[in-house]
């Protein structure tokens, strides 16, 4: 029994060696403090990315807003707007220019034998030079009584009184005047006629008007440039 006893105290004093579930443990904590290390130090890396990007993003910006004070002055959509505008100004201020050249071309003088204003417009029909209005015309008068009916036939009343209506406007002579047509001027109580001089240097159209008791009146005349066609 003796000899038992002392071969057990022996066993208990010996050093006890480490179990492997204790050994597995370490290494767990190891491996899950070291995660812990690696997972701070990743999400570090991604909060100052952020912050890089905004501070880039900051300078741009700041360049682009200078960019475009600097540019305001020349804006495309600005420029491109503007061009309509100036071609409509342009526009108007030729069409201006024409109206003011019309305008000047146009004459209004007094006469002094009628007293009334003449106005002498250029013509753009071929034939014609220019067409004059005179406010001081009056009807020639008349003989006729009665409901007015124009008559184109010569040796008429109605025609003589025709002549007369543009030898008046005119200013050429009954001697001195060849009519090469009279023709109803798109009503009953209006007529037109043409006429020259005998030497047909002078050459007219005239329109007239039949004014109830008071006898034909001249509307306008044209100055012509060529007898063919004009009748």
């Amino acid at each position: 029994m003796a000899n038992t006893q002392r071969r057990y105290t022996s066993r208990s004093n010996r050093p006890k060696k480490p179990s492997t579930n204790t050994i597995l443990n370490a290494l767990i904590g190891i491996v899950i403090v070291l995660i812990i290390i690696t997972a701070g130090f990743i999400f570090i890396g991604n909060d100052d990315e952020p912050e890089k990007a905004d501070s880039t993003k900051d300078t741009e910006s700041a360049e682009t807003a200078d960019g475009s004070e600097a540019e305001e002055d020349v804006d495309p959509e600005d420029q491109i707007g503007s061009e309509p505008i100036a071609e409509e100004e342009a526009t108007e201020d030729s069409e201006s220019s024409e109206e003011e050249a019309t305008e000047e071309e146009s004459t209004t003088t007094e006469d002094s034998t009628t007293g009334g204003t003449v106005t002498s417009t250029p013509s753009d029909d071929p034939l014609v030079s220019e067409r004059i209005v005179n406010t001081g015309w009056k009807p020639v008068g008349t003989s006729q009584t009665g409901e007015h009916t124009s008559v184109y036939t010569e040796g008429h009343v109605d025609w003589d009184e025709k002549l007369k209506a543009m030898a008046y406007t005119t200013g050429l002579a009954a001697d001195n005047m060849i009519v090469w047509r009279i023709e109803n001027g798109g009503s009953p109580q209006k007529s037109i006629g043409v006429v020259s001089s005998n030497d047909k240097k002078e050459k007219y159209r005239v329109y007239l008007e039949w004014v109830d008791g008071e006898g034909w009146k001249p509307e306008k005349m044209e100055t012509l440039k060529t007898l063919d066609g004009a009748y």
